[in-house]
């Protein structure tokens, strides 16, 4: 498939251009061989993931956490390394961040808040929220999310033994507890400065792990290319125990 076809069909499908606040560059981030014949996906953009595309011979990898931020930075030492490994392989780089948290058909909270079991789904904020079909114990959850997500969870229980009504938002979202308002949140990782207000607020949080509550997304999204047009594709895996 032609590169800039494939981008071009990625940025409308992610509707990237509906995200200005991300400041993670989403799109296209490096350009590389102009036909794609395979499709990689990972969550994060390092050295190690792009070792390992070279190894697969992926021409066209999809990443959650992409190589830039807003802010310039020299291209030296570990950022000159992850460029020439890319530029070896001739690997196009496309980084969707916020686009793949929201997307309701190959998002990551979309997708684990079907594979968990939730119904009535609608998005909130960058996740989702919805609910059990009925109240459903709180350590049930618990252990569904880990057998999802290959990691035992942490769980801070400061509300009832039972839930029903679930916000999920994948990665790092502890800064959005102050609006949750459900019986359940489910995040990637913990933080210390909201741990009293959970407590005090009588919410029961889920911790899932940042890389592990990532995955999902890249996997749905690689696996929708290829039910359209055909690209194969491998997972990537480089999990970070966070």
């Amino acid at each position: 498939m032609d590169r800039d076809e494939l981008v071009r069909y990625l940025d409308a499908y992610l509707r990237i251009q509906d995200f200005p606040q991300d400041p993670s560059l989403n799109g296209l981030q490096v350009e590389g061989k102009r036909t794609v014949r395979k499709v990689g996906a990972a969550v994060d953009a390092g050295e190690a993931i792009f070792r390992k595309a070279l190894e697969e011979e992926v021409d066209f990898l999809i990443v959650h956490h992409g190589l830039f931020w807003g802010k310039p930075f020299p291209i030296v030492g570990h950022h000159k390394r992850r460029l020439e490994t890319l530029f070896q392989g001739g690997i196009n780089l496309y980084a969707a961040h916020l686009p793949l948290d929201a997307h309701e058909e190959v998002g990551n909270n979309f997708v684990l808040a079907r594979e968990l079991g939730l119904v009535d789904l609608t998005p909130w904020d960058v996740g989702v929220k919805g609910r059990f079909p009925q109240p459903t114990p709180l350590l049930q959850v618990a252990d569904r999310l880990g057998q999802l997500t290959g990691m035992q969870p942490l769980v801070h229980q400061g509300g009832l033994d039972h839930v029903e009504t679930v916000i999920l938002v994948s990665g790092s979202g502890t800064g959005l507890l102050p609006k949750v308002d459900a019986d359940l949140f489910v995040t990637g990782e913990p933080k210390h400065s909201v741990f009293h207000e959970t407590f005090e607020r009588g919410l029961n949080v889920i911790y899932a792990g940042h890389y592990d509550t990532e995955t999902f997304g890249v996997k749905a999204l690689a696996a929708h290319l290829e039910a359209r047009f055909g690209l194969p594709w491998v997972f990537l895996d480089h999990p970070t125990g966070l």
